[in-house]
């Protein structure tokens, strides 16, 4: 039986291409924002591309964050993509101004320090050997990147309660964090829609955990 995901469709995101990966992967995908579907699914899959302020608003229109936090509260798995990644920090700032994320985990999303930006194209990254996401990719497997913008610290303490989050880095003028597993919520900051054989592998991963 196909495992369910709610494709949280709040204004902001590659909704068509992104069903048709998670579809292919294996789920029953319902682009939804429908709480009571959102909160059923097996999974829940956070996209987002643009600005971190559009994001949110759009976002807090459809209590969309309300929703990812009553997930998370009950152990139910969320994965975020690309600026879906950056809105689980506690804020992001973007040309001078601040805004307050989601805050899932600590920390700020800031432009990258690179000479060329917008970072956008294939990089490898660096995964850690028990992850979950990346089982079975080869550690040269590449990713396909759109953004200036990034995670490039993880602020999060150790717990004597919870397992370590897996991080996953890749580097752009810095080092950033391209991908966190943590417990329950998984966030990727490339586009596995868009990375073809290696972003279908890891979304059938994730799929395969639900």
């Amino acid at each position: 039986m196909r495992k369910s995901v709610a494709l949280l469709d709040y204004g902001s995101g590659n909704l068509h291409s992104a069903e048709r990966a998670l579809t292919r992967a294996g789920a029953q995908v319902d682009v939804t924002a429908d709480p009571q579907v959102v909160l059923a699914a097996d999974g829940l899959v956070v996209p987002g591309v643009g600005a971190f302020a559009a994001c949110m608003a759009g976002l807090r229109e459809v209590r969309g964050e309300r929703l990812i936090g009553q997930r998370l509260a009950g152990g139910r798995p969320v994965l975020g993509i690309c600026v879906g990644m950056q809105i689980l920090f506690e804020r992001g700032v973007e040309f001078g101004v601040e805004t307050d994320g989601c805050a899932e985990w600590p920390g700020t999303v800031e432009r990258l320090s690179a000479p060329v930006l917008p970072h956008m194209g294939w990089n490898t990254v660096s995964a850690p050997v028990d992850s979950v996401l990346f089982a079975g990719l080869d550690a040269d497997t590449r990713f396909y990147f759109v953004h200036t913008y990034a995670a490039q610290a993880w602020d999060l303490p150790p717990s004597d309660h919870f397992a370590a989050p897996k991080l996953t880095w890749a580097e752009h003028g810095v080092p950033f964090l391209a991908a966190v597993e943590n417990g329950a919520l998984s966030a990727t900051q490339f586009h596995p829609e868009k990375s073809g054989d290696a972003g279908a592998h890891l979304l059938r991963n994730w799929v395969n955990s639900l």
